[in-house]
């Protein structure tokens, strides 16, 4: 059998909050914020944003390894933070992010027109999210009362390792019978999603202004002055040149003409 490289895309994986809900990406972070101020310990939203992407246990472990937050637990605690402080914290994490899932499960606009022409294209519709499947119940739920419905969905604890590892992403190519994983491309506001997408051999697209890496709500994001939003997007690309997407965006809204681009190419013989 001799092998060809695949000449259009069969399916997205997109990632949830700051992707296709929540723009600017508030729903974990602020939670992060309650569940650290529970045990005397205060964080800022900013802080609270830092290792995004990741799922939520090793992110609140990366919160408590940074040595300013690990000083304000012990000062609060009497102890540097272990693991077993990070399992508290996670305890206190998830009934909060339960209880106020729905408060930013809107989806973004754009995300439902965009989607739509993908699957006009035939594409299937992966998804991926750093939440567990407990609140991913809630935020398909919410999203398909919306008019969305991925064709299929991995939590983060449903895989032995969750980003920047593609196993995900990789779950997602299983299920959906893809033939190649240079058919699929990854959509992600976040730099370990950007990483999960490249090491499962994707084609990947960063979103710059819809997530957490600029973490504004849609009307500052549309009436900020364009000045300042070019210099943001400049500061907030830079930031991801470190997981190299092949393509940078500021919303989800803007996907369907790259879908085109990395069809053109895989016609002429390219892969990721």
């Amino acid at each position: 059998m001799t092998y060809r490289t695949p000449e259009r895309l069969e399916a997205a994986i997109l990632d949830w909050a700051g992707t296709v809900v929540d723009f600017g990406s508030f729903a974990p972070t602020q939670i992060f914020v309650e569940a650290f101020d529970e045990m005397k310990v205060a964080i800022s939203l900013s802080e609270a944003r830092g290792p995004m992407g990741v799922g939520k246990w090793d992110h609140i472990r990366a919160l408590c390894d940074d040595p300013v937050i690990a000083a304000r637990f012990e000062l609060a605690a009497g102890h540097i933070p272990t693991d077993d402080d990070v399992t508290a914290l996670y305890e206190r994490f998830m009934p909060l992010q339960i209880a106020k899932i729905g408060e930013h499960s809107e989806l973004i606009p754009g995300a439902l027109e965009a989607i739509a022409a993908l699957r006009q294209q035939g594409m299937k519709i992966g998804s991926c999210s750093g939440y567990p499947a407990v609140v991913m119940e809630q935020v398909v739920a919410r999203a398909q009362e919306q008019g969305f419905k991925a064709d299929h969905v991995v939590a983060s604890d449903q895989v032995p390792n969750g980003r920047p590892h593609p196993a995900q992403a990789l779950a997602n190519v299983i299920a959906l019978g893809i033939t190649d994983v240079a058919a699929c491309v990854k959509v992600d506001d976040t730099i370990p999603g950007i990483l999960e997408g490249r090491r499962a051999g994707m084609w990947t697209v960063g979103l710059t202004c819809s997530g957490n890496a600029l973490g504004l709500s849609y009307a500052e994001f549309r009436d900020m002055p364009c000045a300042t939003m070019a210099e943001k997007r400049s500061s907030i690309e830079r930031q991801f040149a470190s997981s190299q997407p092949h393509f940078l965006i500021d919303t989800i809204a803007e996907l369907p003409s790259i879908i085109d681009e990395i069809n053109a190419r895989l016609s002429q013989g390219q892969r990721p």
